[in-house]
């Protein structure tokens, strides 16, 4: 769908580029994405309005972080969300191997196994 937020926020990042308003180069953007950062982490002692608009600007930034490293970010976030599912799915498939739940050792349990499943991954 083209009105899916990620695309609609980069459409009107383009079209400011064409117009010139647009930062200067990606060291700039960190720097926003930084700022973003912060307005966010203080937004979270205030309420859940002002913490929803600095997520929303976070990923705003985000976006056009990808743009000017030149990745399209609808396309990378769905390749995220399938390394996701992959790695999750052979967590899920130990589940029966870790401490029960609220066991400290459960969590690190399961991070290596996460951990073991992207090694995997990348290995082919």
């Amino acid at each position: 769908m083209d009105d899916e937020p990620l695309r609609v926020a980069l459409r009107v990042q383009q079209q400011a580029a064409e117009l010139g308003f647009d930062w200067p180069d990606v060291a700039a953007v960190w720097g926003k994405l930084d700022e973003e950062w912060r307005e966010l982490a203080e937004a979270r002692h205030q309420s859940p309005q002002r913490c929803a608009e600095e997520w929303g600007d976070v990923l705003f930034t985000v976006v056009n972080l990808a743009r000017h490293l030149g990745v399209e970010p609808v396309s990378a976030l769905q390749a995220a969300n399938t390394r996701f599912a992959v790695r999750f799915a052979a967590v899920e498939a130990a589940a029966s191997t870790f401490p029960p739940v609220g066991d400290p050792g459960r969590l690190a349990a399961m991070e290596a196994c996460w951990q073991q499943a992207k090694r995997d991954l990348k290995a082919g």
